[in-house]
């Protein structure tokens, strides 16, 4: 009997012994966090107006900045003409840039090309502090020429609209130009457009525009 007792207590040491081993391997001692990333989308937003004029270039008083303005050409009168960007609130920091396209550019070309002048020289106030001339190019299928012009450095609109200087303030049609000559520029339009495009990502302006074309 002494030594069946013996036995199953070396027996019952042995289970308890492997039991706490068991017990043991499943004792954890554990943790856990985390990290929720948020994203909100990001935007580039300008606009781009000029102020509101009547056929003979005069500004009409109180009126709400527009979209187009349509004029009747003379030689040697001046015409109001400010077109002006804004970059809108919540803008993210972007380049800028303006073209302006005339139409009927053969017959412009044919007006200007003699004296050795572009069309440039026809904007006055031009604001060659904050925008930089970037030349022009013509399309012959479309008989237009288009002016670029860069604006000088970033801009960004985190909490309220940014409106940028106007490019030039006034157009005038030079008092040389005949009649025979204004009737080869009837219907003419000049057509400015504004770009944004991110800042972000880019080394400078040259590299933003280039991936923008």
């Amino acid at each position: 009997m002494k030594t069946k007792s013996k036995a199953l207590l070396l027996t019952l040491c042995a289970v308890l012994l492997v039991t706490a081993s068991v017990l043991g391997t499943m004792a954890f001692l554990t943790s856990n966090d985390e990290v929720v990333n948020t994203f909100s989308v990001g935007s580039v937003a300008i606009k781009l107006d000029e102020a509101k004029a009547n056929t003979d270039g005069s500004l009409v008083d109180g009126a709400d900045r527009v979209k187009a303005n349509s004029y009747k050409l003379l030689p040697g009168h001046t015409y109001n003409k400010d077109p002006m960007v804004t970059v809108l609130n919540g803008s993210e920091a972007s380049y800028i840039k303006m073209t302006v396209t005339f139409s009927k550019a053969s017959a412009l070309d044919a007006i200007f090309a003699p004296t050795g002048a572009d069309l440039t020289s026809i904007f006055n106030g031009y604001d060659a502090a904050n925008w930089v001339y970037k030349g022009n190019t013509k399309d012959a299928t479309a008989d237009t020429r288009t002016y670029e012009f860069w604006y000088k450095e970033t801009v960004g609109a985190p909490t309220a609209d940014v409106a940028l200087n106007a490019l030039f303030d006034s157009i005038t049609v030079p008092g040389t130009i005949t009649n025979e000559q204004l009737a080869t520029i009837e219907g003419m339009t000049i057509t400015v457009n504004a770009y944004a495009i991110q800042a972000d990502g880019f080394a400078n302006a040259e590299a933003a525009w280039a991936a923008f074309n």
